[in-house]
């Protein structure tokens, strides 16, 4: 399983970052694209703008935010394709808030953790057993 990590998007770029992901649904104020060096810009991953303007940073909501994210994730089909990003490859997370404790994408990365925990431990259908044919058990003189 890749790993998956956060950052925040104004700290410089780093060859150990792996795939680099923006999950903001906003651009972060004051970054240039360059300086950013996104391999992706997943914005419908964020949490919805009415969820992002309820929860407004502020810590005593965050135990109902985490929930609410996680049921956006769980009927949105972004979540899809940022499992698919973090199957196979180290990636990091990025983010534009200033809140290292409190951000959409601590719950996004725990949720893409425990992802793709789920489709590696998953167990393997037992093969059916093969017919056997007449002839199968015996032995030609």
């Amino acid at each position: 399983m890749a790993a998956v990590d956060i950052k925040r998007v104004y700290e410089p770029a780093a060859p150990e970052d792996g795939l680099r992901i923006l999950v903001d649904r906003i651009w972060p104020r004051g970054m240039r694209k360059e300086a950013a060096a996104l391999d992706y810009w997943l914005k419908d991953i964020a949490p919805s703008t009415e969820l992002r303007k309820w929860f407004d940073h502020r810590p005593e909501r965050w135990s109902e935010f985490k929930r609410k994210y996680l049921a956006e994730l769980a009927k949105n089909p972004a979540a899809k394709d940022a499992r698919d990003l973090t199957k196979k490859r180290h990636v990091t997370l990025l983010y534009s808030a200033h809140d290292m404790e409190h951000n959409q994408a601590i719950v996004l990365a725990a949720y893409l953790r425990k992802a793709n925990q789920r489709e590696t431990t998953k167990v393997p259908a037992k093969p059916k057993p093969r017919a056997r044919s007449k002839v199968a058990g015996r032995i030609r003189k």
